[in-house]
């Protein structure tokens, strides 16, 4: 494996990713504050304007149509949110219209993913060599040691975990961690609604995705990507509660860039190296899976109506999947996801 010059900006858009990665939910509680209502005006025109410039920059929920194929489309937050109640009201009707749910991860595939977990601890957990208690060291270890506190995990477990999977779990706030439960997002609550009715529930894409995105990291790499991450500890609720706001906002987009622009204040970077290697980021966990989606969304449709629903940070732009599906012919509208305003036209 190769050593990626990528990790700090990895660690940046960490939190926002991890919410799209992990096989967990949490109750999403925190009070941290909006970063992106805490701009200053200059700084937030220049954020709405490098927005605004990608496709489909806002909005949570799409249909689209080709040759008298239909597809919806829902843009997902992983957490546990009250609010997940209306908007799944809001897209009743379509899943009720569609003939299958398209979803990152389905039951088959969950169950996969419990089976190899349970047969091989070693994909999330450390079987070998130096805890990471030893690697960190005596200086570094006390600073993991409160993070992995305050998040109610033991320090015995903490230091025997994969450095990737930790690092994804401490991108979610201690005051998330409380109640973390599983199936509780709004994907999950898509799927149990789509299994209630009876409506088939196939993957976007294989069971060990997760894994084999971070098993292209070497070990080196984890281990500072862990020790980047450390350095959020401080506003970690913020970006939480700002990832929130924008999702049900409908404007994702817009944290992924805030993401992107930060990143060029980045210790050691110019401009021009933060924006080369957040676009390689971008490619590698976004933008090459949106591309392996299209042949499977698009196969799907040939069978009948579809509903799709992933996370919100793969809708938006140049290589997202409505650009891609517009690219590809399908004709994208945006839907509301305001009650009766969703309702498709002549179903019920």
């Amino acid at each position: 494996m190769t050593n990626h010059p990528d990790l700090p900006i990895l660690r940046r858009a960490l939190a926002a990713l991890s919410l799209c990665l992990l096989p967990l939910s949490a109750h999403a509680g925190c009070s941290g504050n909006n970063l992106l209502a805490a701009l200053p005006p200059a700084e937030a025109a220049a954020l709405a304007a490098v927005t605004s410039a990608q496709p489909y920059a806002t909005g949570n929920y799409w249909s689209a149509r080709k040759d008298g194929r239909e597809v919806h489309l829902l843009g997902t937050y992983h957490l546990t949110d009250p609010r997940h109640d209306a908007l799944l009201a809001a897209v009743e009707p379509a899943l009720k219209h569609a003939g299958q749910l398209l979803v990152e991860a389905g039951p088959e595939e969950e169950r996969a993913l419990k089976r190899d977990i349970a047969t091989n601890p070693g994909l999330l957990f450390l079987t070998e060599g130096p805890s990471l208690m030893e690697q960190f060291g005596e200086e570094g270890w006390p600073e993991l040691a409160r993070a992995l506190a305050a998040r109610n995990i033991p320090a015995f477990m903490g230091a025997k975990m994969q450095p990737w999977y930790l690092a994804t779990i401490l991108a979610i706030p201690p005051c998330n961690m409380t109640g973390m439960t599983a199936g509780q997002g709004l994907d999950h609550r898509v799927m149990a609604r789509a299994e209630e009715i009876g409506l088939p529930i196939r993957s976007l894409e294989p069971h060990d995705t997760v894994f084999r995105l971070f098993d292209r990291l070497g070990a080196e790499d984890q281990l500072s990507m862990l020790r980047s991450t450390l350095l959020m500890e401080p506003q970690i609720a913020d970006y939480a509660a700002t990832l929130a706001d924008a999702y049900f906002a409908e404007d994702s987009r817009r944290m992924w860039e805030y993401l992107r622009i930060t990143s060029r204040r980045a210790p050691g970077y110019t401009p021009e190296r933060a924006d080369t290697e957040f676009s390689r980021m971008e490619e590698e966990l976004m933008s090459a899976r949106n591309r392996a989606w299209i042949p499977v969304i698009e196969a799907a449709a040939a069978d009948g109506p579809v509903f799709a629903a992933f996370g919100a940070l793969h809708l938006a732009g140049e290589a997202g999947v409505l650009a891609l599906l517009e690219a590809a012919g399908w004709q994208v509208e945006r839907l509301s996801l305001r009650g009766a305003d969703s309702q498709l036209p002549g179903v019920p």
